[in-house]
């Protein structure tokens, strides 16, 4: 098999060397030609030896330039454009040759005319032979791609087609752009249509897929574009990244499938430098947690910015050992050196152990990620859940005063907002927890900095409705939802960790931060949308017969038709746009002090209803209410459309001067 290669190599070889000894002696011929106007013949017996020399410099030069070595198919401006020094060269060389020899000399105007002729035959003929073998390559060896095409006519889109031109998975049909300036002109060779022309193109030429290529758009833009273009039934592949081709760490052809992720969320923010610096650089940082989706992730963005070591504290031992893995990777493949990584396989419920960790390494900042957070779980192990939320930032809070940490950061949730479930519950009384350290540190005048961050769902966590739906949709369905009218925040996960990194910074004690979650996304939207990316129909749906069935299942034990993220309804601006803070009551230490007393009894004696008593004592808003199959737990009609107006109003206020203005 090498032999038939190098064989076909040395043939190929000489070929382009036979054609050049051609190039070399037509042009030279042909300049005397059309510099003297007389017979070739004559010139060619009167300088003939000169026309020796011309064959022997010139395949020389472009032998030992490297000339040979590209593929011809493969030829692009620049390789083209990289004759031209190597002619030059070439002709400099004759000319010294001639001119050393002595005798009858060409004229002046002979070099010019020589080196213009060679190398525009030269470079016409690779174009040509360029062209011949990517059409032989394309009609013979090889099945025509899909036909495609290209959304945009940008410079995003001039890139792609640049790339894609000779990819034999695509076959380029046309373009289409939203800017009528554009319609009825070519990009390239592709024509350019509306959008409206989407169907009458589809029935043509047999779409089957298209190519976003518009970098500049919303994400509410974005979203509106392949809802479009998936209810055509059109496969939607999408460009990397500006970043990611800026850096070269992607190609404008590595196209994959969109996916849900990437319309979700609220449009991309540049994080401060300064904010996320403040608590971590040169500090020890601990995160409970740590193997977690939102520990996880915070471990991966803290360590990228220099503390002086890192402390993994998590009790499972799986997810302890995973991220651990992880850290180590990725600084081998970065090649950078990182601060050191401790994995401690430990519970933050234990205050004492994790008293010693803390003054061990030295820790200064910690954040407290560690908690039950499936709320149907916990509701039907309401005691353990409890327990378990509760102690451990009883327990973390604690130490880290006690070993006069700089900073305490508890990651919270807004299920904790008037919650409807035991997890909410838990996660207001944590907050009450900060907060009450913090009323206290600030009576005494100093000590840790005790603050808390709140936020919704985030992109890809456990347990996220994401995951769950790719999974019933690969299976075939059905998809469950569990009401028609409930909805959610979400925010990617790697935004979240970088937010709550920032308010970190900027916490002076007892703040209750909120991040700008975006707009609320229905989940059954968000369900439909996922079945056409995947390529399928929902069953049913405008009378069709489609692939997937979505089923209502009612609301679980707990389960909120619409989240929030404010108690008080009054919210105070930060530093950053994208982070809140906001104005939320608090019991005073005293008081909670008793509370816990009596809810460390009734968790001893795992007396639920007791449990679930002292949580609406404490918690402003807490019902825990039967649910109906379609509707709010026992809520009135008019409270749910107050309650639905209030989240308007909320989604309003905090929402980002930069993001899309809603419906």
């Amino acid at each position: 098999m090498k032999h038939e290669h190098n064989k076909g190599f040395l043939i190929r070889r000489s070929l382009l060397l036979a054609l050049d000894t051609f190039l070399i002696s037509a042009s030279f011929l042909a300049t005397f030609y059309l510099r003297m106007q007389g017979d070739i013949m004559t010139y060619l017996i009167a300088y003939r030896e000169l026309l020796a020399w011309a064959v022997l410099i010139g395949i020389t030069v472009l032998a030992s330039s490297g000339w040979y070595r590209s593929l011809t198919r493969y030829s692009g401006s620049l390789s083209l454009y990289g004759l031209l020094p190597r002619s030059g060269l070439f002709v400099l060389l004759l000319l010294l040759i001639s001119t050393l020899q002595g005798g009858s000399q060409p004229p002046r105007s002979f070099w010019l005319i020589f080196w213009l002729l060679f190398s525009f035959s030269t470079i016409t003929s690779r174009i040509l032979l360029r062209d011949l073998l990517r059409l032989s390559l394309k009609g013979l060896l090889q099945k025509p791609g899909k036909p495609t095409i290209i959304y945009g006519v940008g410079n995003a889109a001039l890139r792609l087609y640049e790339d894609l031109r000779n990819d034999q998975r695509f076959r380029l049909v046309a373009a289409i752009d939203d800017d009528p300036a554009c319609w009825g002109r070519r990009i390239q060779n592709l024509p350019i249509h509306s959008p409206d022309n989407l169907g009458k193109l589809i029935s043509r030429h047999g779409i089957e897929q298209v190519l976003l290529a518009r970098t500049g758009d919303t994400k509410r833009g974005q979203r509106q574009i392949v809802d479009h273009l998936s209810g055509l039934g059109l496969n939607v592949l999408v460009m990397p990244t500006l970043r990611q081709l800026a850096s070269g760490e992607r190609l404008a052809s590595d196209l994959r499938p969109i996916a849900i992720e990437d319309l979700l969320g609220r449009e991309p923010s540049e994080a401060d430098p300064k904010l996320l610096a403040a608590a971590i650089k040169g500090r020890c940082v601990l995160v409970t947690g740590a193997g977690g989706s939102i520990g996880t992730e915070l471990c991966r963005q803290i360590l990228r910015l220099k503390p002086t070591r890192l402390v993994l504290l998590e009790r499972n031992e799986y997810s302890l050992y995973s991220i651990e893995q992880e850290l180590k990777q990725n600084a081998l493949q970065e090649k950078v050196s990182v601060p050191p990584v401790r994995a401690v396989l430990a519970d933050s419920r234990k205050q004492g152990y994790l008293e010693k960790i803390l003054l061990e390494q030295g820790v200064n900042v910690m954040f407290h990620a560690a908690a039950y957070k499936h709320v149907p779980l916990v509701e039907v192990n309401l005691c353990n859940g409890v327990e378990n939320n509760i102690h451990s930032t009883q327990s973390a809070l604690q130490a880290a005063i006690n070993c006069q940490l700089d900073r305490f950061i508890l990651i919270s949730t807004d299920k904790a907002v008037r919650p409807t479930n035991a997890m909410g519950a838990s996660k207001r009384v944590c907050e009450l927890l900060v907060q009450a350290a913090a009323q206290e540190i600030a009576a005494s005048g100093s000590g840790t900095i005790c603050t808390m961050v709140r936020f919704g769902n985030v992109l890809g966590s456990s347990g996220s409705v994401i995951p769950l739906f790719r999974k019933q949709i690969s299976r075939g369905g059905p998809i469950t939802v569990t009401h028609p009218e409930m909805t959610r925040y979400f925010m990617t996960i790697q935004e979240a960790a970088q937010l709550v990194l920032q308010a970190a910074g900027m916490a002076k004690g007892g703040e209750v931060f909120l991040l700008d979650m975006g707009e609320p996304v229905k989940i059954l939207n968000l369900a439909r949308q996922m079945v056409q990316l995947s390529g399928l129909s929902v069953h049913n749906e405008n009378g069709s017969q489609g692939d997937i069935e979505i089923h209502f299942t009612g609301l679980r034990p707990g389960e909120k038709l619409y989240e929030e993220l404010l108690i008080s309804a009054v919210d105070i601006c930060t530093d950053n746009p994208l982070i809140y803070q906001a104005r939320e009551n608090s019991l005073k230490p005293e008081v909670l002090r008793k509370f816990m007393l009596e809810m460390d009894q009734a968790i001893d004696e795992m007396n639920p209803e007791w449990v679930k008593s002292l949580l609406q004592q404490m918690v402003d808003g807490y019902q825990d209410a039967p649910t109906n199959a379609f509707g709010p737990p026992a809520m009135a009609t008019e409270d749910l459309g107050r309650t639905e107006m209030n989240t308007l109003n909320i989604s309003r206020r905090l929402r980002s001067p930069f993001a899309p203005p809603s419906n």
